[in-house]
């Protein structure tokens, strides 16, 4: 096993999303929430939506940023699709959510996603690459933080 670390650092997307009350309804309505939070003015938005919401970016603002992916391919694209032809199994592990403020209908929210750490473990009959990233959410209007979220994609390669 030998993982390319060189990718440690470098950023694997970037997006703006508009927070509106519907698409936040109709988020929570989804995951089985039913909960008449989400009907209100306030609409707060449920606890996982951020990592929905660059599927909801290019819907909700004609305005993005740029693609610090151009050019050069998405890293992590790059790293899990040689190991899924290898055979690899990729599967998305743990998750997490740090919440600086609740983000609610009406926030213009940045993210801007990054490769945190990449490294290897070896089981009995496979070795495990692990892909780190951390998206920032941030308030468009002042920069503040709104959320941090960190996840881990993992490629099982048997042996």
């Amino acid at each position: 096993m030998s993982v390319d670390t060189s990718v440690i650092g470098r950023r694997t997307g970037a997006w703006r999303v508009a927070l509106d009350r519907s698409v936040l309804a109709n988020f929570a309505a989804s995951v089985g929430d039913r909960s008449d939070a989400y009907r209100g003015a306030d609409t707060p938005a449920p606890p996982t939506f951020t990592f929905a919401a660059p599927y909801w970016s290019r819907l909700s603002t004609g305005e993005q940023p740029a693609d610090p992916t151009e050019g050069g391919g998405n890293p992590m694209h790059v790293i899990m699709g040689q190991l899924h032809a290898q055979g690899a199994l990729v599967l998305h592990g743990e998750q997490e959510f740090v919440y600086h403020r609740t983000p609610v209908a009406g926030d213009v929210l940045d993210g801007i996603q990054t490769i945190t750490d990449i490294y290897e473990k070896a089981s009995d009959n496979a070795d495990m690459t692990f892909v780190v990233m951390e998206t920032k959410w941030s308030d468009a209007r002042d920069g503040s933080p709104v959320v941090t979220e960190r996840f881990n994609l993992i490629a099982r390669l048997k042996r």
